[in-house]
């Protein structure tokens, strides 16, 4: 006899403006008034920006100065990232009320499976409300709530509620999705997007009416996925312990740098604060990405693999050293540096891939020594005597 198949009820649940509305949450006198979250207003990019804000143009990503020539009268607040993380766990814990089945996306945002939380709290759509009642009135916050049978279908509906609101996919669920644009497809980006439009197809009712073979053909394995999209088909499941795919960091400079010495020290800082996130999760990396933006905007990025994971900070360093010798950086200035590392692994790895066994052991202690000191002293009072002055924007020392 065949199992019958459950019909889930997913919510996507995205927080309004987040990190603009715990500024505006922090300091009342910002409340309506346009708040952007982010660097120097002079070298930074924007992180992050109050509705208020984007009226004017203004949105994430764009370079601050452009920013500011959009929004003059904007409210520029520094990014509080130690702060954002504390009220997202407070967020978090209103979602456990309800469900255990919590798959974090980012700090503010999440899938939640209440398939098995109906009995108890009412329907998906009674839950939803009831969350985003609890956050209003816990927090002070405001989140959008998307509910559907599907992961996919609930990100969208999400998408459709905001601000500050809560849309229902129907059960016809193509009232809803056929008149879509294809950008709001997941893995249509702009270079396919072009090629979708080169077939004339705008909507996804258009790309209904394409046979898979023909997708297939043109697309291989993404025209398959694009086929189930087009049908508002996905079977992933909501997974609470989803797996940490990359750790990485980046600096915008306040002025742009060439000198060696200087960049070599912000590398050295910028592995510090990766491998650190690395030993807090217990995993360890094969795969390093660099990546340096050049004064005129120009992004550059350079890889290394290897057979073996690695997760102190002298090695993560020697590898972004090697791979800078690769790049401009020096020759040209510098205005930004990245640290992505990916393909990650649970455990130590094979720590002794890049120094001899004594000084990798010596390095792992170092490493070791500085967290508990940074736990007990805090993370500004502790730092390597080649980085003193150097967090905080200033040169380093000699």
């Amino acid at each position: 006899m065949e199992k019958q198949r459950v019909i889930r009820d997913i919510l996507h649940l995205d927080l309004d403006a987040f990190y603009a509305s715990v500024e505006q949450l922090d300091y009342p006198e910002l409340r309506g008034l346009p708040v952007i979250v982010g660097g120097h207003p002079g070298r930074g990019v924007v992180c992050a920006c109050s509705y208020e804000a984007r009226r004017f143009g203004v949105h994430s990503a764009m370079p601050m100065f452009r920013a500011l020539r959009l929004c003059p009268g904007a409210k520029v607040r520094p990014v509080r990232i130690s702060r954002y993380k504390q009220i997202s766990r407070q967020v978090f814990n209103v979602f456990g009320r309800y469900t255990d089945l919590v798959e974090p996306l980012s700090v503010d945002e999440a899938f939640l499976d209440v398939t098995g939380s109906r009995r108890l709290f009412g329907s998906a759509r009674q839950i939803a409300e009831t969350i985003r009642h609890d956050i209003r009135t816990d927090l002070g916050l405001t989140i959008s709530a998307g509910i559907a049978h599907n992961k996919f279908l609930a990100k969208l509906a999400s998408e459709r509620a905001k601000p500050d609101g809560f849309f229902e996919v129907p059960d016809n669920i193509d009232e809803f999705l056929l008149p879509l644009e294809l950008k709001c497809l997941w893995g249509v980006g702009p270079v396919m997007l072009e090629e979708l439009r080169g077939l004339g197809l705008c909507t996804v009712g258009d790309l209904r009416k394409m046979p898979l073979a023909d997708l297939k053909w043109r697309f291989g394995k993404a025209g398959i996925q694009l086929h189930r999209l087009a049908h508002g088909e996905d079977s992933r499941p909501v997974e609470p312990d989803s797996v940490v795919k990359s750790i990485s960091h980046e600096e915008t400079f306040d002025k742009d740098i060439r000198d060696r010495d200087t960049i070599h020290a912000a590398l050295l800082d910028l592995a510090e604060r990766v491998a650190a996130r690395l030993r807090r999760t217990g995993l360890s990396a094969k795969t390093l990405t660099l990546k340096v933006r050049y004064a005129d905007f120009t992004t550059v990025s350079r890889s290394r693999t290897f057979g073996s994971g690695f997760q102190q900070v002298k090695q993560i360093h020697r590898v972004a050293m090697e791979l800078l010798q690769k790049t401009e950086a020096g020759a040209k200035p510098v205005r930004l540096l990245g640290i992505n590392l990916h393909a990650l692994n649970k455990g130590l790895g094979s720590q002794g891939m890049l120094f001899d066994e004594d000084h990798d052991k010596r390095s792992m202690q170092l490493d070791q020594t500085l967290d508990l000191l940074r736990a007990r002293y805090g993370e500004k009072g502790i730092c390597r005597a080649t980085l003193m002055g150097w967090r905080g924007g200033e040169s380093p020392q000699d």
